[in-house]
């Protein structure tokens, strides 16, 4: 039974229910007009704990949407905070790696300066070597091509070459 057909069957009785002479009153079925107000307070309970069940419905409805939004914006919360820290964290390790790539370059230079200085001391050297023995060899030679006596040769070195043939 649906409230509002009730209600509009009691509306038209009472519309085409004959009126009195002079006055707004009018002359109703008792008997018919009592049934239709009796079916309707049977209808009304059953009208009315449907009522009750929607907002019922609602209220939870609504709660159920509440807490699933305070668990979304607690999601979201989270995941903004775990974004946060990873982006601190490759923030650090960018500045470590930074930090690190600077400090072998720093050894890389030092390492490459002193290699440098360690094979000119040992080319310098070599070249004192060389410069000598080339000395001494020109005055071997010079010497036995007769310029000097054979009695100067290795005075500078302080060596004595050993004779011919001996």
């Amino acid at each position: 039974m649906d409230v509002h057909d009730k209600l509009d069957e009691i509306t038209a009785v009472v519309e085409s229910a004959r009126s009195m002479p002079m006055s707004s009153s009018c002359v109703v079925n008792r008997g018919e007009l009592l049934a239709l107000l009796e079916e309707l307070r049977a209808g009304l309970p059953e009208e009315l704990d449907l009522a009750d069940r929607l907002l019922a419905d609602r209220e939870s409805v609504l709660q159920e949407a509440r807490a699933a939004a305070a668990e979304l914006v607690a999601g979201g919360e989270a995941e903004r905070d775990r974004l946060a820290s990873q982006t601190e964290v490759v923030a650090a390790a960018a500045a470590q790696a930074a930090a690190l790539v600077a400090e072998a370059e720093a050894d890389s230079a030092q390492m490459r300066a002193e290699t440098d200085d360690y094979v000119d001391a040992k080319l310098a050297n070599f070249e004192i070597t060389l410069t000598k023995t080339l000395s001494a060899v020109q005055r071997g030679r010079d010497k036995l091509r007769g310029r000097a006596g054979i009695e100067g040769l290795g005075e500078e070195t302080g060596e004595i070459p050993p004779l011919p043939g001996g």
